[in-house]
């Protein structure tokens, strides 16, 4: 059996009574008090997230804009047109068009890009862009010295700046703009702070040596965040809409029947896989990840469940739960076109039981 990868955060999560479980390699917590409660204190003031199973990756040429341009044949997005301390979520994809992962890319400056990818893709990642990327390019894989810690909810930007003046910063850094990247000056080695999040709500994320990461994660349980587990987090992504990768997102499905054709620069002449999206844009997909909600009593949904329109099965469940807001179950349905439309009423299957449901606009919430 293959030894289960630590957070920096570890004998934290244990002392708050985390239950901790395996998730991609890692033992991280599901849930502290419960998935419940510390989903609707990041709706309502804010949680702090363990994120650092995520990958970081950082890509670098001796000449500007070099490592960008070579990024901008590998990833859907425009990575050329970003400025130092800007972001963008982009895709990387095979060559028929399937998505391989779903990261974020930002130019922290001129020659340098910084990578945040999928943590059961690291592995893949760095094989994928190792064999595409010019040796003139460098590819380093930072994911074993960072830690990093997701801080959302309203008030997680107030958060941010208190922080730094208990630490006794006169001048405190300001959060950047959404999708944005700040290099926080550490003589301890690089603080990377970003801005984009992964419930819907407002707040930054930071990455930084592990061993310095407690401090950080301490001082914002301080200020009045609520610790949440990986339980919380799927179900706020879920709330938005947000696919998940191995899930939602996998090889043999591409950006647009995932509804994801906004991540791609169609006017870019060269990217892997960028003929066979353009052509099935041009075409239209078969099918399509469409968002479903229950409309009477029901189990929550749940990952494989079966969709039906009269008997004719038409869907697959590929994400589903309980939506703490809307205190109903809520799914992402992969869907065959003709019944992806929004108020389509469908029937889903649960332990041998159909329950009503309807195809709804995005987000849930």
């Amino acid at each position: 059996m293959t030894e289960l990868h630590l957070s920096p955060l570890n004998s934290r999560h244990r002392d708050l009574g985390g239950r901790m479980v395996e998730f991609a390699g890692w033992s991280l917590p599901v849930q502290y008090t419960g998935i419940r409660p510390e989903a609707l204190a990041v709706r309502s003031a804010g949680g702090v997230f363990d994120i650092s199973h995520m990958g970081q990756l950082l890509v670098h040429a001796a000449a500007p804009g070099i490592a960008a341009a070579a990024l901008d044949r590998l990833l859907t997005s425009s990575v050329s047109r970003l400025k130092p301390g800007e972001g963008q979520y982009s895709l990387l994809l095979n060559e028929q068009g399937g998505i391989i992962d779903d990261l974020i890319v930002y130019c922290l400056n001129e020659t340098t890009c910084f990578l945040v990818v999928n943590a059961a893709m690291v592995d893949e990642d760095v094989a994928w862009l190792t064999r595409h990327l010019p040796e003139y390019v460098e590819l380093q894989n930072r994911s074993d010295q960072f830690g990093g810690i997701a801080v959302q909810g309203p008030q997680a930007a107030a958060w941010f700046e208190k922080i730094q003046r208990d630490a006794g910063d006169p001048q405190p850094a300001v959060l950047p703009p959404r999708f944005g990247i700040l290099d926080l000056p550490r003589r301890t080695g690089p603080f990377y702070v970003c801005r984009t999040g992964y419930t819907g709500e407002d707040g930054f994320e930071l990455f930084c040596p592990g061993e310095f990461l407690g401090l950080w994660w301490d001082a914002v349980i301080e200020a009045g965040a609520t610790p949440a587990g990986l339980g919380a987090r799927d179900v706020l992504r879920l709330e938005k809409c947000y696919p998940l990768n191995g899930s939602d997102l996998t090889p043999e499905r591409t950006p647009v029947e995932c509804g994801l054709s906004f991540a791609v620069d169609f006017s870019k002449p060269e990217f892997i896989g960028r003929s066979a999206v353009l052509q099935q844009k041009q075409q239209g997909p078969a099918h399509r990840l469409v968002a479903v909600r229950q409309t009477g009593k029901a189990p929550p949904p749940r990952h494989g469940y079966a969709v039906f329109h009269n008997e004719t099965r038409v869907g697959t469940v590929t994400s589903g739960g309980m939506s703490p807001v809307l205190n109903c179950g809520i799914a992402l349905v992969w869907m065959e076109t003709g019944h992806h439309r929004e108020g389509t009423d469908l029937m889903m299957e649960i332990r041998g039981k159909r329950f009503p449901c309807r195809v709804v606009r995005k987000p849930f919430v």
